[in-house]
């Protein structure tokens, strides 16, 4: 037994030897099961805000307290953004169906930059805190190599550019906002 989508229809596959009754069953039971997977790769707003405040809680000592978190449609270029001053995380809706430890990774980054505007040293000694931030950022270079996006340095062996702000950590390529924290 399995089911997929097909555009905006979810075909399911039962054995035609169930009787209707248990064939009602099994296709009730699959559709709750591929409605819950789908729940889970695709959080809404109220989820990552939970998230956050869990990972803050778990790998920032919870000092970092966002306002918002929101997933947006209009990050092309980046995985996530910041604004400390007003304390909200918009999250690329890119990263949606991606695996949960990426999107926790992106998380903890932007959460660290509520702490941290730059990414110096404290900053990456920050992220470092999360056990999967190298494979994340890995994962996340396959996937912009793969959908041919510029790649910058891997950001925490990167030599600082400029004023030091947000260059060469892969999440954000090549920004720079002196007021706003992109990631």
């Amino acid at each position: 037994m399995s089911a997929y989508r097909d555009g905006d229809k979810v075909v399911v596959m039962v054995p035609s030897r169930l009787s209707k009754a248990e064939e009602e069953q099994w296709i009730a039971t699959i559709l709750e099961r591929l409605e819950e997977r789908e729940r889970r790769r695709r959080p809404s707003d109220a989820d990552l805000q939970s998230r956050a405040r869990e990972l803050s809680r778990r790998y920032l000592d919870g000092r970092a307290d966002p306002v918002s978190v929101r997933w947006v449609a209009n990050q092309r270029t980046r995985w996530g953004s910041c604004t400390p001053d007003d304390g909200t995380i918009r999250l690329s809706t890119r990263l949606r169906g991606m695996p949960g430890w990426v999107v926790d990774y992106v998380l903890v980054h932007e959460l660290a930059h509520l702490l941290i505007p730059g990414h110096g040293a404290d900053f990456w000694e920050l992220v470092g805190n999360y056990p999967k931030a190298d494979r994340a950022r890995g994962y996340l270079e396959g996937v912009a190599a793969a959908a041919h996006l510029p790649l910058e340095a891997d950001a925490p062996d990167a030599e600082a550019v400029g004023d030091g702000m947000h260059h060469g950590d892969g999440l954000h390529p090549g920004g720079e906002y002196p007021h706003e924290a992109a990631g």
